[in-house]
């Protein structure tokens, strides 16, 4: 059976959305002129700022796009959905954004973003232009711990973007951006509970199959198959499910401070986010852990999928200070 979209030709959408969301972020976001998956901040980029560049497949907004602005990313370079964007998109956002203190690359640790980015980086070389990259790894359900560099990054994009684009905005040196930008990854955990699939524009068919009474704990936002297919149990048992990886694996001390994110994969209610989030501060407060900020809603999406995410990152003072550092994106502000 078909899914129902509100669009016009499946290969059309992301070029059409792009389309729709320049038009509403004009004061946020132009695009490069020959170039429109190549998004760019208007008041992001400066001379002597270490620019940084992120991006993916479309599908999970706002991730990506909807973190460009002025004191998180300069620019995001947009693929096809749930498909890597092409070198040239990358190189022209990487340009765009020079401050002539290099440009840091960040994105999820996907084969096909790895090979596309890295590729960028080589021509970018050419043009003497230095690149780095940091890959996301908060997958806590993609990997073990001690493999932790082939871990998929998920929800938890979000705070490790956040905390080095303000290092970049502060105008660390980019040693300080890219040794903030890892520190930041190490930190973060994330996992995920799908409930039902989603469906490409394209084909209008879902991309996996579960059963009405089953949810998958640990899927990936692409439909990546996670680590346990179970009975849909209560929000409680669900959030204790996807907290006890986290907590078991972030090892803090009582009295450590958190952000917290709970997120919806794409058609999950508020209403049942916050019936979460009251389960997960619950569960903090037993382990003795601060909340000092916490963010509900749709942050890292996977089209229409109904299931949601929990993102943890263990605070130092560092990592306080740039979580709260100001910032002013298309679909994020500070």
């Amino acid at each position: 059976m078909k899914t129902k979209k509100l669009i016009n030709a499946g290969a059309d959408a992301v070029d059409e959305m792009l389309q729709g969301v320049l038009a509403a972020h004009p004061r946020h976001l132009y695009a490069v002129g020959d170039m429109p998956r190549a998004i760019i901040a208007r008041n992001g980029p400066r001379k002597g700022k270490v620019g940084l560049v992120i991006g993916g497949g479309s599908g999970h907004e706002p991730t990506f796009l909807g973190f460009v602005g002025k004191g998180l990313a300069d620019a995001a370079a947009i693929g096809n959905v749930f498909a890597s964007p092409p070198p040239d998109p990358i190189i022209a956002c990487a340009k765009a954004v020079d401050g002539g203190t290099g440009v840091l690359f960040m994105y999820g640790n996907y084969a096909g973003d790895v090979m596309n980015f890295d590729m960028a980086a080589e021509m970018l070389a050419l043009d003497e232009i230095e690149v780095r990259t940091v890959l996301t790894t908060d997958d806590v359900a993609s990997a073990p711990a001690d493999q932790r560099d082939r871990r998929r990054g998920v929800a938890g994009n979000v705070f490790i973007f956040k905390a080095a684009g303000a290092a970049c905005d502060l105008l660390y040196s980019f040693d300080d951006v890219e040794r903030a930008a890892r520190h930041a990854n190490a930190r973060t955990y994330t996992m995920g509970v799908a409930l039902s699939p989603c469906s490409l524009p394209q084909t209008l068919r879902p991309n996996f199959l579960i059963g009405a009474g089953e949810m998958e704990i640990g899927m990936g936002i692409h439909g990546e198959p996670g680590v346990a297919r179970e009975p849909l149990r209560p929000a409680d048992a669900v959030s204790d499910e996807l907290m006890d990886s986290i907590l078991r694996e972030m090892k803090a001390d009582r009295g450590d401070r958190v952000a917290v994110l709970v997120n919806s994969l794409g058609s999950t209610p508020l209403m049942e986010l916050y019936i979460m989030m009251r389960r997960v501060k619950s569960r903090l407060d037993d382990a003795g852990l601060v909340i000092h900020t916490s963010l509900v809603g749709n942050y890292c999406t996977s089209l229409e999928m109904a299931g949601a995410s929990i993102t943890v990152m263990h605070l130092d003072d560092e990592l306080q200070r740039l979580i709260d550092h100001p910032c002013d994106c298309a679909m994020f502000v500070r």
